[in-house]
């Protein structure tokens, strides 16, 4: 049998918890039997009798259910940030002017910051808290939470970004008063980025600072010399750099475009420019093309031409896909903005003369929108690693600010695109270059309807088209101003009978919107696991197990997600979270969690969660030997940690034995498997005499 060709040349092999089709064997009477000719088949393909010769094997039921399983990981968090994030976050860090009058101000405990968006408070947040409590020490607040009456629970450094205005109202004196006192007790400090127009109680100025962002040149400069330090620059390329930066075209452009964003554009442009032949001043243009000037600049000139506006479209949504992705997406989306036009089919200038058949080419056509292809490169968003050629703008941001003008200014626009994408077959990474760039326009969107845009690739059957759809709520959830929307539509679709949409919230949280939220995620998940079918839809409990795969790949979500899983077993038989939990643990048990070529960095044995987690993975075999369903799986994993003396010794399993048999007299289970073990070992000399 040889693997053939094609997107899922591998079987999908599943561990089979919820069949109750009844045995076939010898033990029935059925010697050789085939069930009367029939066979059940979830996936794949199933055959009967001999096959002569080679047998390729097509996954073909597998094609429907593809899309991008990158975990990404938030920028954003409901939780303790990992070390290594404060770290990349303060890379680069200049003290800004009001930094010393910041840190004096956080020995009260509690430091509102006002600055506007984009000017850096985030990062001096950060630097403020890590100065306290070390780069492993920051813990992100839900920024709808209400501070009045939240209380700190750890020694730690709490920072909430983008304070909403209803909370913003609540904080009088004397709350800010008690809350300040109860961090002292606890060790911990507070810091709040403020917007602008969030309007504080008076009294609350001896709380309250302003940020002032260091200048662009300072950060830029800064940056260089930190690639020079690392090796990235030598001293030659350095001194070219710098002396860039303070010429008059590049002090011009910072003095329009003063926030700390821009100079770390121009500091990486610079060192670009540096390592390679492109000159400085060709990459100023390139950055002063992605300004919102030159977008509405563009789309004027090109409002005339349907060629133009969808290829424009197609590397503005399409980022990193191959040309022909690119090609294909304007070749469908240009007769969609054809019946925008006022007079039909007449999207483009006539011309005189004979009919040009051969027309531009296609890096004619991308020079016209000042957009290149860059050189092929290997894919890594398939197994199969072929050649891609990216299409990009040349200036920076300028597909994002492009695609936000094109999608809110224009009327019937975001259909259109919605046409087009849905139309499009699926190429490996679409929904993750789509759903980012979506997520980024509609983090400007206005109105209560917003979001419900999404509806409609959320509840796809497909499963790539739910993808982008989590990973534009990934997205959006990563802005302040919006994530409370965000949540209260992901509870939304989490409550409804729809299995697709319960899916699309299942693979929400397999991604920055879970790895930031972990405790929100679970919640979730445990909502989406509520249906009124006894059963697990199969495709639910693949988007589930993505979800709580993607949360094990950071080790403090760990202890949740088994408590969740042990919640669900309890839940009892005839369940959906009953046949999750049984799933999870059967894998756990007989191999690992996520199950081997399901997607995952990191897999959980039974052993590991001994081993890791002594106290949940106890409290986890403990109910599992008690119920019929997972019994005997808990067993088998088990007898293969005695088996392994280096396993017996990690997860010092002479306390778990002994555990078990302080509670056995309450636990049938957990007697059956002392007995069974006893009986094994009692036996065991006599079938190695007498095999």
């Amino acid at each position: 049998m040889t693997a053939g060709p094609g997107p899922a040349a591998e079987p999908d092999l599943q561990l089979d918890i919820d069949r109750s089709d009844p045995p076939v064997g010898p033990e029935t009477g059925q010697p050789g039997s085939f069930r009367d000719s029939h066979q059940r088949v979830d996936s794949g393909v199933a055959m009967m009798g001999s096959v002569s010769g080679d047998f390729t094997y097509v996954n073909i039921s597998a094609w429907d259910d593809e899309a991008t399983e990158r975990i990404l990981k938030p920028r954003l968090r409901e939780g303790p940030y990992p070390a290594e994030e404060v770290r990349d976050r303060l890379y680069g860090f200049v003290e800004p002017p009001s930094y010393a009058l910041c840190r004096k101000a956080l020995d009260n405990r509690i430091v509102l910051l006002r600055a506007r968006a984009g000017t850096g408070a985030g990062t001096v947040a950060f630097a403020l808290l890590a100065d306290r409590h070390g780069e492993g020490g920051i813990t992100g607040l839900d920024a709808m939470a209400d501070l009045s009456t939240w209380r700190p629970r750890a020694d730690c450094g709490y920072l909430l970004q983008g304070l909403p205005a209803a909370s913003a109202h609540s904080l009088d004196d004397v709350r800010l008063a008690c809350l300040a006192e109860a961090l002292r007790d606890a060790g911990a400090h507070l810091v709040v980025t403020v917007p602008p127009d969030a309007q504080l109680p008076s009294g609350t100025g001896r709380w309250e600072r302003p940020h002032v962002a260091p200048t662009p040149h300072e950060v830029a400069e800064r940056r260089l010399e930190l690639a020079a330090a690392e090796g990235k620059l030598d001293g030659a390329q350095l001194g070219s750099a710098l002396g860039h930066l303070g010429s008059p075209e590049f002090t011009e452009y910072l003095s329009t475009h003063p926030l700390p964003g821009d100079a770390v554009d121009v500091s990486d442009g610079l060192q670009q420019s540096a390592e390679t032949s492109e000159a400085a001043s060709a990459m100023l243009e390139n950055l002063l093309t992605g300004s919102e000037a030159a977008a509405r600049s563009v789309l004027a000139r090109a409002r005339h031409s349907s060629e133009r506006i969808a290829l424009m479209a197609g590397v503005a949504l399409l980022a990193g896909q191959d040309r022909t992705v690119v090609e294909q997406f304007g070749a469908l989306l240009r007769p969609l903005l054809g019946e925008r036009a006022p007079a039909a089919g007449q999207t483009e200038p006539s011309q005189d003369g004979p009919p040009d058949v051969l027309g531009p080419s296609f890096d004619d056509r991308l020079e016209a929108i000042g957009a290149r292809t860059l050189a092929p490169r290997t894919s890594a968003a398939d197994r199969y690693r072929y050649p891609v050629q990216p299409v990009v703008f040349s200036g920076r941001h300028r597909s994002a600010t492009l695609l936000r003008h094109l999608w809110l200014d224009f009327e019937d626009m975001p259909d259109a695109l919605w046409g087009a994408l849905e139309a499009l077959p699926y190429q490996p990474g679409l929904d993750l270059a789509a759903g980012e760039a979506i997520g980024r326009v509609l983090a400007h969107a206005t109105g209560p309807r917003a979001l419900t845009q999404l509806d409609r690739f959320a509840s796809s059957a497909t499963r790539w088209r739910r993808r982008l759809v989590a990973v534009a709520l990934g997205e959006l959830v990563q802005h302040p101003l919006v994530s409370g929307a965000v949540k209260e539509h992901l509870r939304r679709w989490s409550s409804r009978s729809s299995v697709a949409l319960r899916c699309t919230v299942a693979e929400t949280c397999a991604g920055s919107y879970g790895l930031g939220r972990p405790a929100e995620g679970l919640k979730l998940l445990d909502t989406v696991l509520d249906g009124s079918s006894p059963e697990l839809d199969k495709k639910l409990r693949a988007a589930v197990s993505f979800a709580l795969g993607a949360l094990l790949t950071e080790e403090v979500n760990h202890p949740e997600v088994l408590e969740a899983v042990t919640r669900w077993l309890e839940a009892g038989g005839g369940t959906p979270r009953h046949t999750m939990a049984v799933y999870v643990i059967h894998s756990m048990s007989l191999s690992t969690f996520p199950q081997p070529g399901a997607p995952g960095s990191v897999r959980l044995s039974l052993g590991q969660v001994l081993e890791r987690h002594p106290a949940h993975g106890l409290a986890l075999v403990m109910p599992s030997l008690e119920d019929s369903a997972t019994h005997e799986a808990v067993v088998q994993g088990l007898g293969r940690i005695e088996a392994d003396p280096d396993m017996v010794r990690r997860t010092a399993f002479d306390h778990v034995l002994s555990e078990l048999s302080r509670t056995a007299r309450s636990r049938r289970g957990a007697i059956g498997f002392l007995l069974k073990r006893h009986r094994d070992q009692t036996n065991a000399p006599q079938r190695r005499t007498f095999p």
